[in-house]
């Protein structure tokens, strides 16, 4: 929070959005710590929690959805060649686009609540070929939950966590 606090501060939702965007897309970036911050933030009335949530969803939903066209349209080619040195052998990837043609939508909005799978979802998605309508679908309704759960809860609960850590609001 100490470390995020400063660029909300300066950027507001446009960091906010940044950060959530390249998480989503794949870097390993403290997405769910910015969401955090900037919904404490708005418990003491320095951000809109309107402003969040509709940022949030869209940066969550935008960079899934890149990281899926990164994977679609490049992802098969690097599994196939470099896949062994990661342990992708034929036998498991066949076994995940299995569970991506079954269950595609549940590993969609699963996901993005698992740090690393929130990461990868998207390219992971379209790596193994799942159908674009379900992906979009699964990555709205994901976005949304996750969105309203680290919106909200923070946002009403933002005295009660900010005792816990010993942070000042004000």
């Amino acid at each position: 929070m100490t470390f995020i606090e400063p660029y909300l501060h300066h950027y507001g939702l446009f960091a906010l959005f940044v950060i959530i965007y390249l998480e989503s897309l794949g870097a390993p970036l403290p997405g769910e710590s910015a969401l955090i911050g900037a919904s404490l933030l708005a418990a003491d009335g320095q951000l809109s929690i309107g402003g969040i949530f509709f940022v949030v969803v869209c940066a969550a939903v935008l960079g899934d959805s890149t990281g899926y066209l990164i994977g679609r349209f490049g992802g098969r080619a690097l599994i196939l060649r470099y896949g062994r040195f990661i342990g992708m052998t034929e036998d498991r990837q066949k076994w995940i686009e299995g569970l991506y043609e079954r269950r595609g939508a549940w590993v969609v909005v699963g996901a993005r609540f698992v740090v690393i799978l929130r990461q990868l979802n998207g390219i992971a998605a379209g790596s193994m070929g799942m159908r674009w309508p379900p992906f979009f679908a699964a990555n709205l309704v994901g976005g949304l939950l996750w969105a309203t759960v680290w919106t909200i809860g923070p946002y009403m609960f933002g005295d009660v966590i900010a005792e816990r850590l010993h942070l000042t609001l004000h």
